[in-house]
């Protein structure tokens, strides 16, 4: 899916969880996973998987975004301090968490909205879109695929050594 002629997504500034403004372009030169999350989600335990893999490959120039959002049967109820709280304690997330957001429709974030034109908004939290490290998108994996499966992490691999 990537090539010259893509977009780069990561672009604009987003807030992280603790109110900082984080310029997405800092990324830019990391293959980055950008994931939709939510802490009271049938999937929420790939948080694990996500804190597993960013632990792996960040040496090798690997993060994950996180972007809580209480977009699907409002599974993401919790404040910015309450997702933080819930996020460490459960999980030990070190990964960049950024600010409760939209992510489909009409009102999504302008990262999402820019992955939903070049793919399909997420159809549930934690669907996951993987960029190079030019900042264009590689490719979109379902909500339900592990963090851990075997076309994921071959996917971010060839990411990262290209």
């Amino acid at each position: 899916m990537s090539d010259s002629e893509s977009p780069v997504v990561l672009t604009g500034t987003m807030n992280r969880l603790n109110g900082s403004p984080q310029d997405l372009g800092e990324f830019l030169g990391n293959v980055t996973l950008v994931v939709n999350t939510a802490s009271k989600c049938g999937l929420t335990p790939q948080f694990e998987g996500l804190q597993a893999i960013y632990s792996q490959k960040k040496e090798e120039g690997f993060t994950v975004l996180g972007f809580p959002a209480n977009d699907f049967m409002e599974q993401e109820p919790g404040s910015t301090d309450e997702i933080a709280e819930f996020c460490q304690i459960n999980y030990g997330v070190e990964f960049p968490m950024f600010e409760k957001t939209t992510v489909v429709g009409e009102e999504a974030n302008p990262l999402f909205a820019s992955l939903a034109d070049l793919s399909e908004q997420p159809e549930w939290n934690f669907a996951k879109y993987l960029i190079d490290r030019d900042g264009r998108l590689v490719a979109k994996f379902p909500a339900p695929m592990n963090p851990d499966d075997e076309e994921l992490v071959t996917a971010i691999e060839e990411a990262l050594s290209a």
